[in-house]
């Protein structure tokens, strides 16, 4: 492993690992803090990806996985109180999708990444982020609340996702998750247009220092 590869594989770990913890609590009525700390793996990534390549970017990635899949581990031992009853403070089914979502979609923002790098600076970090993160969404969010896909973890009773309400509060009635998902995945696309500053900055800074 290359020690100039370790802040990104720090950084990495630190964004998993916050976000993991963040996600538990609630943020309005739609989003956790989590939320708003997730789509800066995708930063890291292509900030890896742009200085030191595809590999590099691509072994930045698994080990957030490894770290994801530690943390879920940990969470599925954790139990939380509530309403009289006890429960997991992560269960099969989000852990399953949580690794999944990352996994799939942070590879797709590498490879996504690697076939645009030759265009405009902006291009290949605003594009890889955008597909990336909404695959994120949609598989996450899909494994984990779905009423289809109960047969995952048949003891889990996500329920309380599939209840029909107006889509974040205004829209067409859809299940809860659905709108969990939406909201999610609008603070992605809004944190992958801001993220374009730091990542011009930080990759200018990293260029410099290894011409």
């Amino acid at each position: 492993m290359k020690t100039i590869h370790l802040p990104g594989i720090i950084a990495m770990a630190a964004i998993v690992v916050a976000s993991n913890i963040l996600v538990q609590y609630l943020f309005g009525q739609w989003l956790t803090w989590g939320a708003f700390t997730y789509p800066l793996a995708f930063l890291v990534t292509d900030i890896m990806n742009r200085v030191y390549g595809a590999h590099a970017a691509r072994r930045v990635v698994v080990v957030g996985f490894v770290v994801g899949v530690i943390c879920s581990l940990i969470g599925t031992q954790v139990m939380l109180q509530g309403d009289g009853y006890t429960y997991p403070a992560v269960t099969l089914r989000v852990a399953i999708g949580s690794g999944l979502a990352f996994l799939t979609a942070q590879m797709t923002d590498v490879a996504i990444f690697d076939r645009l790098r030759e265009g405009a600076w902006w291009r290949a970090p605003l594009a890889s982020t955008l597909i990336g993160s909404t695959l994120d969404t949609a598989i996450f969010f899909t494994i984990a609340f779905s009423d289809a896909l109960s047969f995952i973890e048949p003891a889990n009773d996500v329920s309380w996702a599939g209840e029909m309400l107006p889509l974040l509060g205004s829209g067409p009635v859809v299940p809860l998750w659905v709108s969990l998902g939406v909201a999610d995945w609008m603070v992605k696309l809004s944190l992958a247009l801001l993220a374009l500053v730091p990542f011009r900055i930080i990759v200018g800074s990293l260029t410099a220092r290894t011409t």
